[in-house]
């Protein structure tokens, strides 16, 4: 099967550097399932597991928002940050997720910024499902 080269950085470094058979993002745009020889496109990524197959597995990564660059023969991820489901404690996720529906349900009895609960709630879902790989 083709392959093309797939990079993952954040700030903190690379997170995955391989060849990869496809990967899946959600782009600001929707889902994109980009395989060797894809349109070469930029678009920016939402909060969310970016999917990865090669060899003959799929690996998950909790992705923060970044953006994605795509090559015909490679695919380069810049995120804020990348967690791979080792990395992520599901105690400290659900934590997270538990603090973001609170501040969202007392949106009227206090000033809350709404769009921070929500951009939390998101990531602590999405590393979540990561850890849980589904």
């Amino acid at each position: 099967m083709a392959t093309m080269h797939l990079s993952v950085v954040t700030p903190d470094g690379s997170v995955f550097d391989g060849e990869v058979e496809m990967v899946s993002v959600r782009a600001e745009s929707g889902e994109m399932g980009i395989l060797p020889g894809h349109v070469p496109t930029v678009a920016p990524l939402k909060i969310d597991a970016v999917r990865i197959k090669y060899e003959n597995k799929v690996k998950l990564l909790a992705v923060s928002e970044g953006f994605v660059e795509v090559r015909s023969d490679a695919v380069n991820i810049l995120a804020e940050s990348a967690e791979t489901p080792g990395e992520i404690d599901p105690k400290r996720a659900r934590i997270a997720k538990e603090r973001a529906e609170e501040r969202l349900d007392r949106i009227n009895e206090e000033e809350i910024d709404v769009m921070r609960a929500k951009l939390a709630l998101k990531r602590a879902n999405t590393r979540l499902k990561v850890s849980e790989g589904s």
